[in-house]
């Protein structure tokens, strides 16, 4: 009896079972029918014809179209010792900012010294000049003096002097011979006046005597005259040359040295002149940059500080007294007119649509309910360097937009919003930009038929980020795929077929439910009568998928019961096929299946 019991019970539980399993798989497949129908409705869109505009949209701020930039010209980092309150209205030549120039004021008497000494030198020098062109020239003048003298020793000597000794000499000769005739001619008449005892031994002896000297005096003159022509000329010629030639040289060695103590002189006056101009330079310099620090208005304004302009991140720190500012750094704007600017960052994937003249629509966040026409001015040439900085990926230019008007309510610094109307078209046929996708290179949509979505090649405009113009190969109404399949399922012959999926009916699950209670229980009974333990699946038979033992079986086609493993619970085999099911509708609507055209005759 108590078997019995427990084999009603059993039969009891099953029964639960394979209704419960029925019931969530009829929940599973009447939801995913729904789904499916709603699904497929969602994944086309109408081809839509109307007006559409090709534009931009981007943030940026309102920028004074001109302005006067106030920079810090003193050089270093100085600390501010005033500065006006940012949004008042100065007067030209107001006092804008007055930096701590305390150190420059030491400095300037350090310098001050330093010219003075070097004013001294300068003056020094410059005498000195003076005094070395002086006595170069008193030199050269002495020079030339002894050379004139050595020129003119050597003529009066060679032309004079030498002729008149020569003369001389010769003269003595002659003379001195004359004197020898007369003497012996003496000699032999009172050599016959003595043989005749006219004369006296001594007297005989005095004019022997007077023979001889001049014998002698005859042969010195000759001497001389030998002696003159020989030696004494050629040498004293030689002297005189060579004083010349010496005379020459000094002459040229005092001009030379005169020069070169000229030139000393000047290059050292030149030096002390550029040392004495540099640091006279130094002090104007410094005395320059004393005044620099005081900054007054060039003209009448509104006070921007360049930091509350500038401060794209929000991490600068705004101008006040006592904060340090370096050389050159912007301090002050003052807009110069009523006009402004928007400045807008374009991204890299628009810049080809963008150029100078567009039209373009500016909402400012200040001015709510109001839009400023302007045009596009000018597209920097290169990406702004502190977006890549921040993010080396994103690579955006910074555009300027000249805005008409507005000067009464706009301000530098506000947000705005820019719409730069690239194309505007009254008609135009357009989908959304997703539905476009490029097959063999070519843009292509995939066009709903009866027979599933076929891929048909567009020409395509512009677009505005939302929508893309189609300029042919659609028509207005016709139905196109929202998310095209992914570009690994597109074959070489560019037409795409997506096929409904087949849902299994709820008889089909019922049957095979009831047939695998049947099993199971045959089963058990079985084991009951041999005394074992009842067959218990292991976990690889509850988790595998019917699909993965018969790959013939398409995963969409509910197993039948020929197909079901023994040992293999009924709700486990529903929950299954519910999910071949969810994953086959999936499959649908992101793989394709490619089909051949088909012709129509």
């Amino acid at each position: 009896m108590k078997s019995k019991a427990k084999r009603n019970f059993g039969k009891t539980v099953a029964a639960l079972l394979v209704a419960a399993a029925a019931g969530a798989a009829y929940w599973l497949l009447a939801g995913d029918r729904t789904a499916k129908t709603k699904a497929d409705d969602n994944l086309y869109t109408s081809v839509q014809e109307g007006p559409l505009v090709i534009n931009i949209l981007e943030a940026g701020s309102i920028k004074p179209r001109e302005q006067i930039i106030i920079k810090s010209e003193v050089e270093g980092a100085n600390a501010i010792l005033y500065i006006v309150p940012e949004g008042t209205r100065v007067q030209k030549g107001q006092l804008l900012v007055e930096l701590d120039v305390s150190t420059l004021a030491d400095r300037r008497v350090e310098q001050d010294i330093a010219v003075q000494n070097t004013e001294s030198a300068f003056i020094n020098a410059k005498e000195n000049l003076e005094v070395v062109k002086n006595q170069a020239k008193s030199d050269i003048e002495l020079a030339e003096l002894k050379n004139s003298f050595a020129e003119e020793d050597l003529v009066k000597y060679r032309d004079g002097e030498y002729p008149n000794q020569l003369n001389d000499a010769i003269a003595n000769v002659t003379l001195a011979e004359e004197e020898l005739e007369r003497a012996k001619d003496k000699y032999e008449w009172s050599k016959k006046l003595f043989d005749e005892n006219y004369l006296s031994e001594t007297e005989l002896k005095s004019d022997e005597l007077s023979w001889k000297r001049a014998e002698l005096s005859v042969k010195t003159a000759k001497g001389n005259l030998d002696l003159l022509q020989r030696y004494t000329n050629k040498r004293q010629i030689a002297q005189l040359e060579s004083d010349v030639k010496q005379s020459r040289m000094a002459l040229e060695r005092t001009r030379s040295k005169a020069a070169s103590d000229i030139v000393q002189a000047e290059s050292s006056l030149r030096a002390r002149e550029l040392e004495f101009t540099r640091q006279r330079e130094r002090l104007g310099k410094i005395d320059e940059q004393i005044a620099k620090a005081r900054i007054l208005a060039p003209m009448d304004g509104l006070v921007i500080y360049a930091t509350s302009a500038n401060n794209r991140w929000g991490n600068q720190q705004p101008l006040e007294e006592g904060q340090e500012v370096r050389e050159r750094q912007e301090l002050i704007y003052l807009p110069t007119a009523e006009t402004f600017n928007a400045e807008v960052n374009v991204h890299e994937s628009n810049l080809k649509k963008v150029y100078p003249g567009l039209p373009v629509r500016v909402r400012v966040n200040a001015v709510p309910g109001r839009v400023f026409m302007g045009k596009v001015s000018k597209i920097s040439l290169l990406p702004d360097a502190q977006r890549m900085w921040a993010n080396p990926d994103l690579k955006v230019y910074m555009t300027d937009i000249e805005i008409d008007g507005g000067g009464d309510v706009l301000k530098s610094g506000m947000n705005c919003e820019a719409e730069i109307v690239v194309e505007q078209h009254a008609r135009a046929v357009y989908v959304p930009i997703q539905c476009v996708a490029r097959v063999d290179k070519l843009p292509s949509v995939w066009v709903k038929t009866p027979a599933g979505s076929v891929i048909r090649p567009v020409e395509i405009g512009l677009d505005n980020n939302r929508f893309v113009r189609i300029v042919s190969g659609v028509a207005p109404g016709e139905e196109v795929l929202l998310t095209p399949p992914l570009s690994g399922s597109v074959t070489a012959d560019a037409t795409e077929v997506i096929p409904d999926v087949e849902i299994p009916s709820l008889e089909d699950y019922q049957r095979r439910a009831e047939a695998e209670r049947i099993a199971t229980l045959g089963r058990q009974e079985e084991g009951r009568a041999e005394g074992g333990e009842r067959h218990r699946p292991d976990k690889r038979e509850r988790t595998e998928k019917p699909a993965a033992e018969t790959p013939a079986t398409p995963p969409a086609q509910a197993p039948t019961s020929s197909t079901l493993k023994p040992g293999v619970s009924a709700v486990a085999e529903a929950r299954r096929a519910a999910d071949a099911v969810v994953d086959a509708r999936r499959s649908a609507s992101a793989v394709a299946v490619v089909e051949p055209p088909r012709k129509t005759e």
